[in-house]
């Protein structure tokens, strides 16, 4: 049994990115969760980008046993935002409110990208900051995004860290000391697809460090598919081909990485 702590069904769906979920999206999903199981993955985290993807993926864990849902705003999206976080914050804790009935597991996709230009930094950090503080509220771990930017992501993370802060760094692709940082915190690391890529080989060196306890797969379908799939939309049936990659990186057994890789997401998200 494997689990995809990072997946976006919701936009694998052939919609407009501000168009609310209708009824017609799900047969694209049904054939994406049906694959998913067959393959082993049982469990799917389907993570919020913005308010309306965060209904959506609250729609979306709830017609389906297996997959569970995470609210928030990807520091991307804060540019269209108000400068407060006031109103968001809002909305997001009427949810929190009632998580179990929306099968809410996590606050996120949240963090900071200084990659995608324009970007505003202190609002960033601002809509940051009033999501990582609606976590701790709710005593729920944290989805973190972090791009070009991990030196300001751990000044800013270590603020919290003392007030019980969970999460995982999602798609990690830091460097070694940044890893470290986390992994000391009892924070997790997600592996995605581009473990394989090519040019990832200082990144398949980090993987090799990192422990097996501090790993949960992820796919961030429909994006960032494996090597061998590169072209194609990436799907939450292929996270056992990630499991693979770091088997054979770290010269272990793949029942091994996806017991522990599954442990690791279970104990995190409580599904």
């Amino acid at each position: 049994m494997f689990v995809d702590t990072h997946c976006h069904l919701n936009i694998m769906a052939p919609k407009q990115p501000a168009e609310p979920l209708q009824e017609h999206h799900f047969m694209h999903i049904d054939v994406a969760v049906r694959e998913a199981q067959a393959a082993g993955v049982t469990t799917i985290i389907n993570v919020g980008t913005d308010l309306i993807e965060s209904e959506a993926s609250m729609a979306i864990a709830k017609r389906y046993p297996g997959v569970f849902a995470t609210v928030g705003v990807h520091p991307t999206d804060c540019n269209a935002l108000p400068a407060s976080p006031q109103d968001v914050v809002g909305a997001l804790r009427s949810w929190l409110k009632h998580k179990e009935d929306h099968k809410i597991v996590g606050v996120g996709e949240l963090g900071l990208d200084f990659y995608h230009k324009p970007y505003d930094e202190q609002k960033q950090k601002d809509y940051c900051r009033a999501q990582i503080e609606l976590a701790l509220e709710y005593h729920l771990p944290v989805v973190i995004h972090v791009r070009e930017a991990a030196d300001e992501a751990l000044r800013l993370l270590e603020e919290y860290v003392k007030q019980g802060l969970r999460g995982v760094m999602h798609c990690f692709q830091q460097e070694q000391y940044v890893a470290d940082q986390v992994c000391a915190w009892g924070l997790l690391v997600g592996l995605d697809g581009p473990i394989n890529y090519p040019k990832n080989a200082a990144l398949r060196e980090t993987f090799k460090k990192i422990p097996l306890e501090h790993i949960v797969l992820e796919t961030d379908a429909p994006f960032l598919p494996p090597q061998q799939l590169r072209g194609k939309q990436n799907r939450p049936a292929y996270i056992p081909l990630i499991a693979q990659e770091l088997a054979t990186l770290k010269g272990i057994e793949l029942a091994v990485v996806e017991q522990q890789t599954t442990a690791n997401a279970k104990r995190l998200f409580g599904v």
